[in-house]
């Protein structure tokens, strides 16, 4: 493991492992703490009941059988850091007591750290007896025999995260004291779960505590913000494996960023204040709403932030009746506003008109609040936290904040809360091999250097690393050839550059037409295919539909002629690759571009309303200037209407409907899964979900869909059950 210092040899084994000296200097002898030489470390028997037989921060521990000091590593650097500030609030709130309350001691005293863990000989996962006052952080809270070999940390929501190295040490006390369970656990005992708008006057404020960057971290995996039934989000997040935990990017003993390390990435960043203006490839939407989306992603989530405490402050005095006005400096941090002059009052009076909407917006607002590093951390899983209280407060309150243009979810490769991504939670949040390719960040990595797909573990999107090369950054994995379903091999390339064979590796689909023939074969075209499911394309399959009968996507009727590769204009020299058209990063088209022979376009949509003047009328609708897409679209409305007329009317009798955002997108008019298919309808459906799982079909190469489209139409009428589908159209040449 990265990281790992094995100090406790030195601290309690009798110079059992000698570690090199990097600060402090050498220090005096001191007298002999325990004349016994022990077999196991001193620790146990040195903290049992509370009583510290030595200070624990003295830069030196003897060996209890020869009396040798031993100096400490790194002492200068740990002294001066926020661990070991005697000071802070953090160490000195219970000098009253005399002791830390044993529910805090964990986090706030070297011996309720040990405690815990059960170094010192106690049950470990709890405190059992309250420590005196007087100790930081020190080195053998994270330096022991246990912390040596711990490897999980268990979560406020009761999700334990297991596998982990060195940065567990960190994550017992970086995760927070409360997670978005406990505030539903905490309504539901207080009775406000049936009417979330109710005031409970004896609530009180929920509150996660300070620095639970960790729980920002790992996101929707451990729960610690209040995440919103029907609503997903990202995972742990995963910035490059050389910085993937805390102390890469944290120096451990000083606390502070690894500022120079991360200069070679973030050349703009001077210093860790700059941080929160860094935004990556991968965070491209504006998600505040305010026009810019270049500012860094700390500022979007400020900005988010602000329209929250707004819409909070707007809902308490609406529908809780009474102001509310925050005070980070000050527990419980919310608190009346009598005169709602956004002041506190004098004397501070604790918020007490609590609904069950407003803790969640209020937890939800100090997740964002007590994590200073929640940008880096996991910057996406908090704004979506922010997103959804600003919407759930937006259904009660009269002024509604305007979220219209800030968004919640990035372009499709990064949208790391979406179906695409998220699939796999229920799995142990692990992507089989036959979907980690495409579905996972780093099943391209894989497939390039080892030539096979496995078991990859669950991200939230693409990383820098799943299209470029780390090693030879920025170069981009190049693939010679791409073999598509029905064993083609092909490339896609212009002028020797095969960059864009990357981007057909998963836009070409999981099926292509052939298969149908092979799962109905000897089976009648109008006979019930039992036990035979729907086949899908799968979605965008654009490379299948931009080489056309090369590839054999789209289901193609014997006997009948289908368009090859789509070379757009001028012989492709123009246009020809996925770049050409598309930003690489965002996946927009760049529709900027067409207007030089397609004249002003003001958005993408215009782009579906392009035709050429020779366009025949192919839906036969009578209109020869809508675009060729219109003409698409038709055509597919005629199948849909045919299909469904040879579904009642064929013998089998069973009504079709189709449901695009539901698997497997058919079912019979009783919403179950259509299961009384023919090879006629099966062909059908099959080019029918083509269409419509290419949303740029009219681009990529609108001639082969719409024959296919054609010959599906003339398919049906060939049958008992269905006339006239084809009367007035004109199939594509």
């Amino acid at each position: 493991m990265k990281g790992r210092y094995t100090i406790l040899g030195a601290l309690a084994l009798a110079l059992a492992l000698l570690l090199v000296v990097s600060g402090g200097s050498a220090q005096a002898a001191a007298p002999d703490l325990n004349p016994v030489c022990p077999q196991a470390s001193l620790i146990g028997p040195a903290l049992q009941g509370g009583e510290l037989p030595v200070k624990l921060f003295m830069p030196y521990q003897l060996s209890p059988c020869t009396g040798v000091a031993v100096e400490v590593p790194f002492l200068d650097r740990w002294a001066n850091s926020p661990h070991n500030d005697h000071d802070a609030e953090a160490f000195r709130h219970w000098d009253d007591a005399g002791v830390v309350q044993t529910s805090c001691a964990k986090c706030h005293s070297t011996p309720g750290y040990l405690d815990f863990l059960g170094a010192d000989g106690s049950a470990a996962g709890s405190v059992e007896v309250a420590p005196p006052v007087g100790s930081t952080v020190e080195c053998v809270a994270c330096h022991n025999d246990v912390t040596l070999h711990k490897t999980s940390v268990k979560f406020p929501s009761g999700v334990t995260i297991e596998n982990l190295g060195d940065e567990s040490r960190c994550m017992e006390c970086h995760q927070g004291r409360s997670s978005g369970p406990q505030v539903d656990t905490y309504l539901e005992g207080k009775g406000m779960t049936a009417d979330v708008d109710a005031v409970e006057p004896t609530a009180s404020f929920q509150n996660i505590h300070y620095f639970a960057a960790a729980a920002t971290q790992y996101g929707a995996l451990v729960h610690g913000g209040y995440e919103y039934e029907g609503m997903s989000y990202d995972i742990n997040f995963r910035h490059v494996e050389q910085y993937d935990q805390c102390y890469e990017c944290h120096d451990m003993h000083t606390l502070e960023l690894k500022l120079t390390e991360c200069q070679e990435c973030h050349a703009d960043v001077e210093s860790a204040d700059d941080f929160d203006m860094v935004r990556m490839m991968g965070s491209l939407a504006d998600y505040d709403g305010d026009g810019n989306d270049e500012e860094g992603v700390g500022e979007e989530i400020a900005g988010l932030q602000a329209l929250l405490y707004g819409a909070i402050q707007d809902y308490a005095e609406e529908v809780s009746q009474k102001c509310i006005v925050y005070d980070s400096s000050s527990h419980p941090y919310w608190f009346v506003d009598a005169n709602c002059d956004n002041v506190k009052d004098d004397p501070a009076v604790n918020y007490n008109a609590y609904t069950a909407r407003l803790m969640k917006a209020t937890f939800n607002y100090q997740v964002g609040q007590k994590d200073p590093g929640k940008f880096a951390h996991n910057g996406k899983y908090v704004i979506q936290l922010l997103h959804d209280s600003i919407g759930d407060l937006n259904e009660a309150i009269t002024n509604k904040v305007d979220m219209s243009n800030a968004h919640r979810i990035d372009p499709g490769h990064f949208a790391g809360s979406e179906e695409a991504w998220r699939h796999w939670d229920g799995d142990d949040y692990e992507v089989p091999g036959s979907c980690s390719k495409c579905h996972s960040a780093d099943g391209i990595p894989f497939l390039v250097k080892e030539g096979v797909s496995i078991t990859q573990e669950a991200a939230n999107g693409m990383m820098c690393t799943t299209c470029h090369n780390g090693e030879s950054w920025p170069d981009r994995w190049v693939f010679d050839e791409v073999t598509f379903p029905n064993g083609a091999d092909v490339s896609l390339e212009k002028g020797g550059d095969k960059d864009n064979n990357l981007c057909i590796q998963c836009h070409q689909g999981r099926a292509y037409g052939g298969q149908i023939d092979d799962a109905t074969a000897g089976v009648g075209d109008d006979d019930l295919d039992t036990g035979q499911g729907f086949i899908n394309v799968h979605y965008f399959a654009a490379g299948a539909t931009l080489f056309g009968n090369v590839t054999n996507g789209i289901y193609e009727f014997e006997g009948k002629t289908y368009v090859g590769q789509n070379k757009h204009p001028f012989g492709g020299s123009m246009f020809a690759t996925c770049e050409d058209c598309h930003n690489v990063h965002e996946l927009e088209v760049e529709y900027q571009a067409c207007t030089a022979c397609h004249g002003p376009l003001g958005s993408p949509d215009d782009l579906k309303n392009i035709r050429w003047a020779t366009t025949p009328d192919y839906d036969g609708d009578g209109n020869t200037a809508e675009g060729v897409n219109g003409e698409l679209e038709g055509l597919a409305a005629a199948l849909y209407a045919g299909m469904q007329t040879y579904a009642t009317a064929n013998p089998v009798s069973d009504d079709i409907v189709y449901d695009g955002s539901r698997y497997p997108y058919w079912f019979n008019g009783s919403g179950a899964r259509y299961s009384t298919w023919t090879p006629r309808l099966l062909r059908a459906a099959y080019n029918y979900q083509y269409f419509l799982k290419d949303p740029g079909a009219f681009a990529h190469n609108n001639k082969y869909v719409g024959q296919a489209l054609f010959d599906n139409l003339e398919d049906l009428e060939m049958s008992d059950y269905a006339d006239g589908l084809t009367t007035g159209k004109t199939r594509p040449q």
